[in-house]
């Protein structure tokens, strides 16, 4: 593997601060050099990509994945797919993931049980491009809960889109299972959703027991609890059980406020909140019309959502994008479209969206000294941009805006060198 000097180019590190032009060196599968000048860096025999102007900034981090969800409208579609072309579209979809930018994910929750894992050791054996991944288990819940897709007239548990228990013997049970197949992550529906109007988003359905049961499994292997948690309950159930990373979190009141800033260097939340949106306002091809949406509970999860939100941010918690893309109105690889929606609705900066998916990425990948940010020693994991993302951020979802993806040193989208001087380095 040569020597690869980007040159003339706009650095954006990751770590918040404002850009400054210069050149980067990889040497194996780590930055050697960034260099703050305009002044190239040039070792002999390395190959060397002008970036006339492009902005070089670290891969972005989805931190909410599921890539066995497959662009379809409900919960039975996605667990109905056959295993076969399920293992298949999920190949599919890392790589797509990878091209379009995001070079770490973290899984969410697969539709059948040993899905995430066998696409993540395909990733690490080099079987399959994809981004980093860590691995999620099926949804685990309990009967009459989100994810329990079982008929009075096909009992049949393979048939569900999640796992569902019935006490603390049970969660164990399931949780040991996952833990078996080796998984990174076990997730717990601990709230409702209003996709399944039996169990809506503010109702919370664990018991406590059930939860520490998972939790000790959890832990004794080394391994993080995730949980499905839009209540303002089961995020303080969450909290109290050890769970780092809460998905949601919508309806929080001040006591769960308090709760995620005492333990805000431990846990991250991924709120999703492009698939409220979408199904207020996009979902009508799909049989949800805006009124139906409205009665489902969604347009006052969105409020509360962007209340609960944006006092995390300004509390200091970690907020990162990432959500529940893989529906039919959140298709995959408009993922960074949350970098938006956090600057429209949730008062961050551009620069601060962008730090979301970079330097918190790297720290919700449990790689914080190697991913996220640019920097002398850390993984090559790098983007190339045509375009300044801090103008535009909607650049960062537009395949021709991504003029280069590098992973681990490796080009996984290369230059087209001979175009250089066609792009247009425009926000």
């Amino acid at each position: 593997m040569s020597d690869v000097v980007f040159t003339n180019v706009r650095i954006l590190d990751g770590t918040g601060q404002n850009p400054y032009p210069g050149s980067v060196l990889v040497r194996g599968n780590r930055i050697r050099q960034v260099g703050r000048s305009s002044a190239p860096i040039s070792p002999g025999g390395a190959q060397i990509i002008d970036g006339a102007g492009a902005t070089l900034m670290p891969g972005m981090c989805e931190a909410h994945t599921h890539f066995s969800w497959n662009d379809a409208a409900s919960l039975a579609a996605i667990q109905t797919m056959p295993l076969e072309e399920h293992v298949l579209w999920c190949a599919k979809v890392a790589r797509r993931y990878l091209q379009a930018g995001f070079t770490s994910c973290v899984g969410a929750a697969c539709a059948k049980p040993r899905l995430d894992v066998v696409i993540r050791n395909a990733i690490n054996a080099g079987q399959i491009p994809g981004p980093r991944y860590l691995a999620a288990s099926q949804e685990i819940t309990v009967l009459g809960g989100l994810g329990d897709e079982t008929l009075p007239h096909l009992p049949f548990p393979e048939f569900s889109f999640g796992v569902n228990v019935c006490g603390a013997d049970e969660m164990r049970k399931a949780v040991r299972m996952f833990l078996k197949y080796g998984v990174d992550s076990v997730k717990l529906n601990l709230s409702g959703d209003n996709f399944t109007p039996q169990s809506p988003a503010e109702t919370t359905w664990m018991l406590d027991e059930e939860v520490a049961a998972a939790m000790r499994e959890v832990k004794i292997r080394g391994k993080r609890g995730i949980a499905h948690a839009r209540s303002s309950e089961s995020v303080k159930q969450a909290l109290r059980h050890g769970i780092d990373l809460i998905y949601h979190a919508s309806f929080a009141d001040n006591e769960a406020l308090d709760m995620l800033e005492a333990a805000k260097d431990r846990v991250f939340v991924a709120p999703g909140i492009a698939i409220l949106y979408a199904m207020l306002h996009e979902a009508e091809a799909y049989g949800i019309t805006h009124a139906m949406a409205v009665d489902m509970g969604y347009e006052i999860e969105w409020e509360a959502a962007l209340d609960s939100l944006s006092k995390m941010h300004k509390r200091g918690i970690r907020v990162l994008p990432g959500g529940d893309y893989g529906f039919a109105f959140t298709p995959h690889t408009q993922n960074a479209r949350d970098l938006e929606f956090f600057v429209k609705y949730l008062g961050f900066t551009p620069m601060e969206a962008i730090r979301s998916t970079t330097l918190y990425g790297g720290q919700i990948m449990m790689k914080p000294d190697e991913l996220g940010v640019l920097k002398d020693g850390y993984l090559a994991d790098l983007l190339l941009v045509d375009g300044d993302p801090l103008a535009n951020l909607s650049i960062l979802r537009d395949p021709k805006r991504i003029l280069a993806v590098m992973k681990d040193g490796e080009f996984a989208k290369a230059p087209e060198i001979a175009s250089q001087r066609a792009w247009e380095r425009a926000a």
